[in-house]
């Protein structure tokens, strides 16, 4: 109760431990191609957390050949992706995508994204 509380208040970080344990992962890659030339492609991560019992899904590295965007390719690529991930069972599907690609974030708000919060990063 409140003694615990208040003790807790006092604690120090000597006093805290911290454990690892390793989690697995799934990731699916999608690959586009034309005849047997690999033109696309898009990832998705399968993430768990202790908030849900079901995972959310990540949607990364989409990418299309310059010379084959603008044609709806990049498009039906993420529509499989969210497919996917729907029927993986996930509660959420999350995309990034850089400040200065408008063109992907309107590519994104077209399927059903939505924005929402930051995305912070650290390059090593």
């Amino acid at each position: 109760g409140y003694e615990f509380m208040k003790k807790a208040k006092n604690t120090t970080i000597k006093e805290i431990k911290f454990k690892e344990k390793i989690i697995k992962t799934k990731g699916i890659l999608f690959t586009v191609f034309y005849g047997n030339q690999e033109i696309g492609r898009a990832f998705l991560y399968l993430i768990y957390n202790k908030l849900h019992k079901k995972p959310y899904g990540l949607l990364e590295d989409v990418f299309i050949e310059e010379k084959f965007r603008g044609q709806g390719i990049g498009k039906e690529v993420v529509r499989i992706v969210i497919k996917k991930a729907k029927d993986l069972g996930c509660y959420k599907l999350i995309a990034t995508s850089r400040f200065n690609r408008k063109n992907v974030h309107n590519l994104y708000q077209k399927l059903g994204f939505k924005k929402w919060g930051y995305e912070f990063r650290i390059d090593f």
